[in-house]
């Protein structure tokens, strides 16, 4: 299946599409040629392909300016470019070395001017916008970039500092709020079904995030004051709103004000238990966690729950689609990464868990030209990387090989 759809998307002149895509999605991450491009760096980083095709989908991305400045984000414009050309130019020394310099010198503006807002919007006693930290589009995004490419640096320490900040709590009319709760609904925009606001709880959008960049950084011996202390109030925080499902542990995508006064989740179905949102994707920050501080138990315990989220029928129900970002080959890529550092009593089981997951993405007798072909031209998932055919490739390589990746492609994910 990797092969077909790195084939496939060998040629941007000639690779076939979904619908058409917003002009938009070239500077893109998660949907445009710099996303597809990571792909074929993966591949040829471990001989199965040329540099050719990564260096084409590159050049076609970039044959108009990219955006920089206050509307580009860790997933849009350049800092997007930035990791991918990070991600190849680890195996090519010397490769795209200005285009890199030029990069990291807008991003280290950007991340200035964010922090600078962030931290005089903390001094005011505002609530964040989802935007200001989230993986996606605000800091933390921006901080697993530095703690790949440049984890000594002043901007690392910066974005650390910042995700202290935000996990002390905050007083917002009377109330006493986690200092990422945000007054707006899970979109980023006003929305009545959430009064007062949410406290977001995923990797993509919300605290799961943050928890995993500090727990990377921690693990790489990078802290700063209250790091430890920001770690735990993010895990007490967690801890607070877990939920029995039957199978195991799991966690809410989010904590509405209704819920915070009553002290109580409200009833819900089971949800797909992916990477941007539900028990896989804070699974995996929470076990992060546990290693950075020594906790044994906690770290069981997490990877006892992510098991449970993958080999449980009603969650993986709603698990509709293939893709990276909350799909079956998605699923399988973290429970891979979670593998690789999980207790021994834990370790086997979860590799157990990622057989079926495989299975899932390709059944036996289906023909992989014809399955690559139908995720490429699905309006919904298309050729990106973030829902799409190349990061479905991406995701099935390491539980496919056991080897982890040789490109740090998901360093973006914060998974690893």
């Amino acid at each position: 299946m990797v092969d077909v759809v790195a084939d496939l998307l060998a040629d941007p002149a000639t690779a076939p599409s979904g619908s058409d895509a917003p002009s938009t999605y070239r500077q893109h991450l998660a949907y445009g040629p710099t996303g597809i491009a990571l792909l074929h760096i993966e591949r040829a980083a471990a001989g199965a392909s040329s540099w050719q095709r990564a260096h084409d989908w590159l050049a076609a991305a970039t044959r108009k300016s990219f955006t920089s400045g206050p509307d580009s984000h860790p997933f849009y414009g350049a800092p997007a470019l930035a990791h991918a050309l990070a991600c190849a130019a680890e195996h090519l020394p010397g490769a795209y070395q200005r285009a890199r310099g030029l990069l990291d010198r807008q991003m280290s503006a950007d991340v200035r001017r964010r922090l600078t807002a962030a931290n005089r919007r903390i001094d005011a006693g505002r609530l964040p916008e989802l935007a200001e930290f989230d993986t996606i589009r605000g800091l933390v995004g921006y901080g697993a970039y530095f703690l790949r490419h440049d984890p000594t640096g002043a901007d690392l320490r910066a974005i650390l500092d910042y995700c202290v900040r935000l996990a002390e709590p905050i007083t917002h009319e009377g109330e006493v709020l986690p200092g990422w709760w945000t007054p707006t609904g899970p979109s980023g925009r006003p929305d009545n079904r959430y009064p007062g606001g949410h406290a977001n709880s995923g990797m993509a959008h919300g605290i799961g995030g943050a928890l995993a960049l500090l727990a990377l950084a921690a693990r790489r011996g990078i802290t700063v004051g209250g790091h430890r202390e920001a770690l735990r109030a993010i895990l007490a925080w967690l801890d607070r709103w877990q939920d029995e499902t039957g199978p195991g542990l799991a966690w809410p995508y989010w904590v509405t004000r209704d819920e915070l006064r009553t002290g109580r989740l409200a009833p819900s179905v089971p949800r797909r238990p992916s990477w941007c949102y539900g028990t896989v994707g804070i699974g995996r920050a929470r076990q992060l966690a546990a290693l950075a501080l020594g906790d044994v138990d906690r770290q069981v315990e997490a990877e006892a729950a992510l098991m449970a989220a993958l080999t449980d029928p009603s969650q993986l129900k709603a698990t509709t689609d293939n893709g990276l970002c909350h799909g079956f080959a998605g699923l399988a890529h973290v429970a891979a990464r979670t593998a690789d550092d999980a207790h021994p009593s834990t370790a086997g089981q979860l590799r157990a868990a990622i057989s079926p997951l495989l299975t899932a993405v390709c059944p036996p007798g289906t023909d992989p030209e014809d399955a690559a072909r139908a995720v490429i031209q699905d309006e919904e998932a298309g050729p990106g990387f973030l829902n799409g055919a190349a990061g479905m490739a991406l995701a099935l390589l390491a539980p496919a090989t056991t080897a982890p990746p040789l490109s740090a492609w998901d360093a973006c994910l914060l998974i690893a």
